[in-house]
C-alpha cells in the first residue's frame, strides 16, 4: 500500500510518479525524497541511490531520475519535520513571563 508522506492516504498509483503530480487528498508534492523507496537520513546524501545527486529539499517536488515511489510509505516524516522546525521557531520567540515579587 503506496501512502503520501505528508498526510498519509493511501495513494492509487502503479505507474511512475512525475515530477509534477501532487497528492489527491492534501496536495502535497509526490516527487520528493521522502517519498522514495530510496531516502535514508541516515545513509551518505540522505539516500541509498550511490549515483543520485544532492537535493537540497526533500520535501519538494525534484528531477531525481532514480526516484521511486516507496511501496511501504511511511506517513507523517514530512509533517513531523515541519512541527518539530516550527515548535523550534516558537521556542525561541517566546516572551518570557515577568518575575513579579
Amino acid at each position: 500500500m503506496k501512502q503520501c508522506r505528508a498526510c498519509g492516504k493511501e495513494l492509487q498509483i502503479e505507474r511512475k510518479v512525475g515530477r509534477s503530480e501532487m497528492c489527491p487528498h492534501c496536495g502535497a508534492d509526490l516527487h520528493v525524497c521522502l517519498n522514495c523507496v530510496f531516502y535514508s537520513p541516515e545513509a551518505y546524501n540522505e539516500c541509498r541511490e550511490p549515483q543520485a545527486e544532492w537535493v537540497t529539499d526533500r520535501e519538494r517536488r525534484n528531477f531525481c531520475d532514480y526516484f521511486k515511489l516507496d511501496p511501504v510509505g511511511r506517513p507523517g516524516a514530512a509533517r513531523g519535520r515541519a512541527d518539530s522546525a516550527r515548535k523550534k521557531l516558537d521556542d525561541l520567540f517566546k516572551t518570557k513571563e515577568p518575575d513579579t515579587e
